[in-house]
């Protein structure tokens, strides 16, 4: 895919206008973690399955991701561009509520 190409108006040193090109740097698009709250109701299996489940993490890192949000409140499970995150976030928020868990998830951007 080619970058766009901004025309530049400039006037040379006798007057006459000169016509460039130059090509615009795309920036690459604003990421987002999505991260898992801990709170004092679901049960921990619950959350490793929803980190294995959307997140397609292994047993043994979602049950490392599940024992950082126990422990630190937080845990990232992901970074993804803004649509895919608010996807990710949703999903798992809407298994949570259809199991009937109070868990939460957030996706934040990083800088």
């Amino acid at each position: 895919m080619s970058k766009p190409i901004t025309p530049v108006i400039s006037p040379d040193e006798d007057g006459t206008v000169v016509l460039e090109r130059r090509t615009d740097q795309a920036k690459p698009p604003q990421m987002y973690q999505v991260a898992l709250l801990n709170d004092d109701y679901t049960p921990m299996e619950f959350v490793v399955f929803a980190i294995q489940e959307f997140f397609g993490k292994d047993r043994d890192t979602a049950i490392g991701i599940m024992l950082k949000i126990h422990v630190e409140g937080k845990g990232l499970c992901g970074v993804f561009s803004r649509d895919v995150a608010a996807t990710k976030v949703n999903t798992v928020m809407e298994a949570a509520q259809n199991a009937g868990h109070p868990l939460q998830a957030v996706s934040e951007p990083i800088d």
